[in-house]
C-alpha cells in the first residue's frame, strides 16, 4: 500500500480529513498526521511517505518550508498544499517547488477524491517507468559485460558489439587494462579518466579499465590502496582494443604468481615477466599436481595422482590415448624439474627416459603404479637438487637488482641472469632472502629514495632516479611503505 500523511493547524481539518475519507479503498494507508511544522518533518523522516498533504499555513514551519526540505530528501514524494483564497503567491512558489497538486479551502470530499485519483494514477506511472529503466539498465549491464568478455576472449565482431553496449564514451577510451582478482570487490566509483566494467567468467572475477586518459594517478592509489587480504593482477596496458586479450593473459599470469607466492594486493605484470615453458592451456587437477610438484608437497600430491587415476578410469580410455595421458603428466612434471636448472637425465642413473620405459608395461594397474613411482623420483630429485642449490645464487640476484634497481627489471629478467626458471627463482629468492622479489626491489627502491631526499633531491627527480616514471605511483608506494609521503619524510628528518 501507498502511505500518506497529513499536515494542517486545524483539528477539525484533520479529523475530517481522517475520518471522511475510505483511504483503504485507494490502496492508501493514513501512517499519521501533524499539526505544526517541526512536528511534520518529524513524522516526514518516520514515516518516509508516498504522499504529503500540507496546509501553506502553520506555525513552527510553514507549509512550504516543509515541502522544501522534503523535496530536498526525497524529491519523488507527491506533495498536495491546501491554500486559503487570497494566497496566490504561496501557490507559484509551491507549483516551483513541485508539488503535484493544490486544493482551495473550504476542502470538500469530492476535490480530495479526485486529486487522489489523479495522485495514484501519477505514482503508479511513475513506478512503473522506474521498473521499465531500472531492467533497461540491467540488461544494458549484461550486454556491456557479454560484450566486453568477448573483447577479452579476441571474438569475431567483439570489438563493434563491445562500442554499441559501452556507449557515446567508447569514442573517448585510449587504453585498456585488465585486473584479474582472487576474490570479491566492489570498486569504488569511476572518476572522470577511466571506467571499469567488472565481470564475472566463471570462477574469475576480472576488473577491465576503459581508460579515458593514459595515465591514471587515481588508479595507481587506489591500486596500492587495495585490501591486503586480497590479490589483484594487472595486465600491460594496451592502447588497441584488439590487444586486450594480451592484457588479459598477463593479468591472469599475474594474478596466478601472486596465489603461488603467497603475495597479497597489487601484482604488476610488467614486475615479473613470462614464462612460457609450460603449455598455456591446462586442466584445473593438472596445475593442482604442478603446484605439488613444485611445492614438494609429497602427501598433496599423492592425492591428486589418485583424483588423476579415478578420472581417467571413469573415462574408460582405450590404452594408447591411457598412456598418452599418463606420459603427458610426466611431460609436466620433467618440465616443472627443469626449473631447478639441473639435467633432468640424472634422474636416474644411466638417462631418465620414460617414453621408452611406458612401453614394457602389460595392464592398467601397471600403468598407475609406474606413475606414481615416476613422480615420485622426479620431486625427490627436486628436492635434492634444491638442497644442493649454489649458494650464491640468492646473493647474486641480490647484487644484479641493486645495481640495476633503477631500470625497469623483471622477475624474468634476474631468473635468466641467475639462469634458473623464473617459477623456480621466486621460490629460491623467498626462501633465502625472506621477501619476495617484487617486495625485496621495492625495498630497495624505497632505501635509496630515503638516502636522495636526505641528501637534497626533489621528489619528483628522486622519483625517476629510483625507477618510477609515475609521480604518483612513487609517492603512493614510499606513503604505503613508510607511512608517511615523500615530502613529509624530506622535512621530518
Amino acid at each position: 500500500m501507498l502511505k500518506a500523511v497529513v499536515f494542517d493547524d486545524e483539528y477539525i481539518v484533520l479529523q475530517g480529513l481522517r475520518m471522511m475519507i475510505d483511504w483503504n479503498k485507494h490502496g492508501i494507508e493514513l501512517a499519521g498526521t501533524a499539526s505544526d511544522g517541526l512536528e511534520a518533518l518529524r513524522l516526514f523522516e518516520e514515516m518516509k511517505p508516498d504522499i504529503v498533504l500540507t496546509d501553506i499555513r502553520m506555525p513552527g514551519l510553514t507549509g512550504l518550508q516543509v515541502i522544501e526540505e522534503i523535496m530536498k530528501e526525497a524529491p519523488e514524494t507527491a506533495c498536495i498544499v491546501f491554500s486559503g483564497f487570497n494566497e496566490v503567491d504561496y501557490l507559484k512558489k509551491a507549483i516551483r517547488l513541485g508539488v503535484v497538486d493544490y486544493l482551495e479551502k473550504p476542502i470538500t470530499l469530492p476535490m480530495i477524491e479526485e486529486v487522489l485519483l489523479k495522485t495514484i494514477k501519477k505514482i503508479k506511472e511513475q513506478k512503473r517507468i522506474e521498473q521499465l529503466e531500472a531492467e533497461w539498465e540491467g540488461t544494458q549491464q549484461e550486454r556491456l559485460e557479454k560484450a566486453t568478455m568477448d573483447l577479452l576472449l579476441g571474438h569475431e565482431g567483439a570489438i563493434e558489439k563491445w562500442r554499441e553496449a559501452f556507449g557515446d564514451d567508447a569514442s573517448r577510451v585510449q587504453a585498456v587494462t585488465v585486473l584479474a582478482l582472487s576474490g570479491d570487490h566492489m570498486f569504488l566509483p569511476d572518476p572522470d579518466d577511466y571506467r571499469i566494467v567488472t565481470v564475472r567468467n566463471g570462477h574469475e572475477r576480472l576488473g577491465i579499465v576503459f581508460h579515458f586518459t593514459l595515465h591514471s594517478e587515481e588508479l595507481i592509489r587506489r591500486l596500492l590502496a587495495f585490501p591486503n587480504k586480497l590479490v589483484i593482477g594487472s595486465g600491460r596496458t594496451v592502447t588497441a582494443l584488439v590487444e586486450a586479450p594480451q592484457s588479459y593473459g598477463d593479468a591472469q599470469h599475474a594474478l596466478k604468481y601472486g596465489l603461488f607466492m603467497e603475495e597479497t594486493g597489487w601484482i604488476r605484470f610488467e614486475d615479473i615477466g613470462e614464462n612460457t615453458r609450460l603449455p598455456r592451456y591446462l586442466s584445473e587437477l593438472e596445475k593442482s599436481i604442478i603446484f605439488k610438484i613444485r611445492t614438494v608437497d609429497e602427501g598433496g600430491l599423492l592425492g591428486e595422482l589418485e583424483h588423476f587415476r579415478e578420472e581417467l578410469e571413469t573415462q574408460k580410455l582405450n590404452p594408447d590415448v591411457l598412456e598418452s595421458e599418463v606420459l603427458k603428466l610426466i611431460y609436466l612434471a620433467q618440465e616443472v624439474a627443469k626449473e631447478t636448472g639441473g639435467d633432468i637425465h640424472t634422474i636416474k642413473e644411466g638417462g631418465y627416459f620414460p617414453q621408452q620405459e611406458i612401453r614394457a608395461i602389460q595392464t592398467k594397474e601397471q600403468l598407475f603404479d609406474w606413475l606414481y613411482v615416476q613422480m615420485d623420483l622426479i620431486m625427490k630429485w627436486i628436492l635434492r637438487v634444491r638442497t644442493t642449490e649454489k649458494q650464491g645464487a640468492a646473493e647474486r640476484a641480490c647484487a644484479y637488482m641493486e645495481s640495476r634497481f633503477n631500470q625497469d627489471i623483471t622477475l624474468q629478467e634476474v631468473a635468466d641472469h641467475v639462469g634458473m626458471n623464473s617459477t623456480y627463482f621466486s621460490l629460491l629468492f623467498k626462501d633465502k632472502v625472506g621477501k619476495s622479489y617484487i617486495k625485496y626491489l621495492t625495498y630497495i627502491r624505497i632505501e635509496k629514495a630515503k638516502e636522495l631526499l636526505l641528501a637534497g633531491g626533489k621528489v619528483a627527480e628522486v622519483s625517476e632516479q629510483v625507477g618510477y616514471h609515475s609521480y604518483r605511483h612513487f609517492s603512493e608506494l614510499f606513503k604505503k611503505q613508510t607511512g608517511v609521503s615523500p615530502g613529509q619524510y624530506k622535512e621530518s628528518q
